[in-house]
């Protein structure tokens, strides 16, 4: 893989609470109004710009990019992001329930995104990816990075412990979520050759969270070089920002589906055509969860079933066919349901596992669900799997939290 150290655009440490944020992608026009409230040096400013027009404003209005690459240089002229002297890497910890995972923050190579090496597990949609073009291109920057995976790498261990040993330039707890944020400088010479040298022997990285960000960057990067009748390959709008993580240290959780209607069928009517393909058992009114994999939970009319996926109807030597996702897909919501494409329809919603599973009873409870189902959470090792086979996860399968937080680094692209 090639990468590079880059000079990062970042806030003094004592603005560091006022202006990082939650990603674009994680809360609506509406949150983020209120998150931001008063705050002037608030991210959600120029990553989610409409919050500075009134109430339904379009956030696809031209005037509403605009407004973001006018409300970036606000930041750089006012100094709540100042722009570092030298190349760097950095490392960005986050702690959650206890638990802390070590990222590198590096610029990866526009060109291993193009060819494959950068890998991807789930397809993009072209409104998404050219909504996130829009907003690279008029802000000539990465002002969020994308998050990778790569494998376990015993040399950068090593680096990161002895920078995660220091005094951090940034650490603490967000408000919002309750996670831990923590932020060191690599900036020793010698340990950013290591880094430098240690990623170009490491086969691919994979891209855990943020498919579209990722290709908007990538695809940004190669306009701009098309563009350049002087393009050398080595400008810094040939590579875009990420953090990239162990995979060992990374968790998915679970991404469960609520569904609006049973497809005309009763509720006896749809337990009976469970029972084709599942092993059916009530579990009653305590929420129950998934306890392996191929094991469902189901909520209905107020109560709780645990599926179990009967041999035959699911293939183990296969990386998709070994997927819940793939089974409950093709077993019940295409089957049975009649949801055919899960990006489009809109009889399907979709809830991070982050919100735990009342929120799939509140939703079934208040009458705006009908019924939900919950999944087993899928492995980092199955994930690798399917994108080192070239194959595509179905949509809405893998939950990564906690999410990166915004505003700690950003990556201008002249």
């Amino acid at each position: 893989m090639i990468i590079k150290p880059f000079k990062g655009l970042r806030p003094p440490k004592e603005l560091i609470e006022q202006v990082a944020s939650r990603p674009y992608d994680v809360l609506n026009s509406e949150e983020a109004r209120e998150e931001a409230g008063d705050n002037e040096k608030s991210l959600y400013h120029i990553i989610k710009p409409e919050i500075d027009f009134p109430a339904g404003t379009d956030e696809h209005e031209q005037k509403v990019y605009e407004k973001a690459a006018k409300n970036f240089q606000k930041f750089q002229d006012k100094g709540w992001l100042v722009q570092d002297e030298k190349e760097m890497y950095y490392v960005y910890a986050q702690t959650m329930n206890g638990r802390t995972q070590y990222g590198l923050v590096i610029c990866a190579y526009v060109d291993d995104y193009m060819t494959g090496k950068i890998k991807k597990h789930e397809l993009t949609r072209r409104d998404k990816e050219e909504d996130r073009m829009k907003h690279v291109r008029v802000n000539d920057a990465n002002i969020e990075p994308v998050f990778f995976a790569y494998p376990d790498n015993p040399e950068l261990d090593a680096i990161v412990k002895k920078y995660t040993g220091r005094t951090p330039e940034y650490d603490f707890v967000a408000k919002s979520d309750g996670f831990g944020h923590t932020f060191w400088l690599i900036d020793e010479d010698k340990d950013i050759a290591h880094i430098t040298e240690v990623f170009a022997q490491i086969p691919a990285l994979y891209i855990a969270d943020g498919h579209h960000r990722s290709a908007a960057a990538a695809l940004v990067g190669a306009e701009k070089a098309g563009q350049n009748p002087n393009h050398k390959g080595d400008e810094e709008y040939n590579y875009f920002m990420a953090v990239c993580f162990p995979a060992n240290q990374l968790t998915i959780i679970d991404y469960n589906r609520v569904v609006k209607d049973l497809n005309g069928l009763s509720d006896e009517e749809f337990l009976t055509k469970l029972d084709k393909n599942f092993i059916v058992e009530e579990k009653g009114t305590e929420i129950y969860t998934p306890k392996v994999l191929h094991n469902f939970a189901l909520y209905l009319n107020g109560k709780w079933y645990s599926l179990t996926a009967k041999p035959g109807t699911y293939n183990d030597y296969d990386p998709i066919g070994v997927l819940d996702v793939t089974i409950s897909s093709n077993l019940i919501l295409d089957e049975i349901l009649g949801i055919k494409d899960l990006r489009s329809d809109k009889r399907i919603d979709f809830v991070g596992g982050i919100r735990g599973l009342a929120e799939l009873k509140r939703r079934v409870d208040n009458g705006e669900m009908k019924v939900a189902l919950s999944l087993y959470p899928v492995s980092m090792k199955q994930l690798i799997d399917i994108a080192d086979t070239g194959n595509i996860m179905p949509p809405k399968t893998t939950w990564f939290e906690p999410k990166l937080r915004s505003g700690l680094v950003v990556h201008k692209l002249s």
